[in-house]
């Protein structure tokens, strides 16, 4: 999902354009303030990913990223539990559509459509994600599921579902 040009490394532009996508959702388009947050969010991936980069200094490849380099940033993020939920907070803000302090079904599936360049199919996904049967996905249900997302090794927490199916169908 973040390997926009689809080399199999991920640079910088893919990172610019995954903050382009998520800058034409409604509520990110209309706020000056949120779309600077949201940019930082998706381009703060990459400066993180890049400072793995230039640890493994490679310099057949400056300027990209592997698979295996992500995980090596990815993998020191329960170290840092606390600074997980907020980007959560920013992304919650983006889809939170009509600033009810909820994430709807149709929104969820908006959600994912930024993160993997096209559209997909989310039902089941988001009925494993609600947890309390109202419908949608609140602040704290959504950082607890983003949180999990991130840092959990458990595969049957529902967190892992955030971004889309999981697995060889997806």
């Amino acid at each position: 999902m973040f390997d926009t040009d689809g080399n199999g490394f991920l640079e910088e532009g893919d990172f610019e354009a995954l903050a382009a996508r998520w800058s034409r959702l409604p509520r990110v388009a209309a706020s000056p303030e949120l779309s600077v947050r949201v940019r930082g969010v998706m381009t703060g991936w990459w400066q993180e990913l890049s400072a793995a980069v230039a640890a493994a200094a490679d310099p057949s490849r400056p300027g990209r990223g592997s698979m295996d380099e992500l995980m090596t940033v990815i993998e020191r993020l329960p170290a840092m539990a606390e600074a997980v939920p907020a980007p959560a907070d920013t992304i919650f803000e983006a889809m939170d559509e009509n600033g009810d302090g909820r994430i709807s079904r149709d929104a969820h599936q908006r959600l994912v459509a930024p993160w993997h360049g096209r559209s997909m199919a989310t039902e089941d996904v988001f009925d494993r994600l609600g947890q309390d049967g109202d419908g949608y996905l609140g602040r704290a249900e959504f950082a607890l599921l983003w949180t999990q997302f991130w840092i959990s090794d458990d595969p049957s927490e529902h967190g892992h579902a955030m971004c889309g199916p999981v697995g060889p169908a997806a």
